[in-house]
């Protein structure tokens, strides 16, 4: 017999060489977040000026979430500018059933699929909804009164109020 024609069982290979040849995801940071996540969702943002948020569009988002009949504690706010993360992450760590995107292209975060802003989609067990950056929307102009409409009527229907 040839070297090159033994075969060896699962069972030798496995006794031979254990967890060696299993190979690992290496381990993902933790992500940092705003929120206790209590109703797991996610809420990605990107704001490289700040640790999570700057104080006005904490206020605004905090309005929003109160409207909605939340909390901060509901939620789990990702600065994506400081804690760089796709959807594959964020799904794996916070387990969103909702996430909204605010001023983040899908494709940017590894989405695999791409959708407008204002258009609520269920994906994966998961609705996801994308908005324009919340510091379009904190200035108390006609266009963002325009936004801050679409917005509040994509909010009323994924979170029922």
């Amino acid at each position: 017999m040839k070297l090159n024609d033994i075969q060896l069982s699962d069972l030798i290979i496995g006794e031979w060489y254990g967890e060696n040849l299993l190979s690992q995801a290496p381990a993902q940071p933790p992500l940092k977040y705003l929120g206790n996540n209590r109703r797991n969702i996610a809420i990605l943002v990107h704001t490289p000026s700040s640790p999570f948020l700057p104080d006005d569009q904490l206020a605004f988002l905090t309005k929003i979430l109160e409207a909605c009949r939340m909390t901060l504690a509901d939620v789990a706010i990702v600065n994506n500018a400081v804690t760089p993360a796709g959807i594959p992450e964020v799904r794996g760590q916070l387990n969103p059933k909702t996430t909204l995107l605010f001023g983040l292209e899908p494709a940017a975060l590894r989405l695999p699929i791409n959708f407008p802003p204002f258009k609520p989609l269920d994906y994966d067990g998961c609705t996801y909804l994308s908005a324009p950056g919340l510091d379009q929307l904190v200035p108390n102009t006609e266009e963002s009164k325009l936004l801050k409409s679409k917005l509040w009527v994509c909010l009323k229907t994924i979170f029922a109020v």
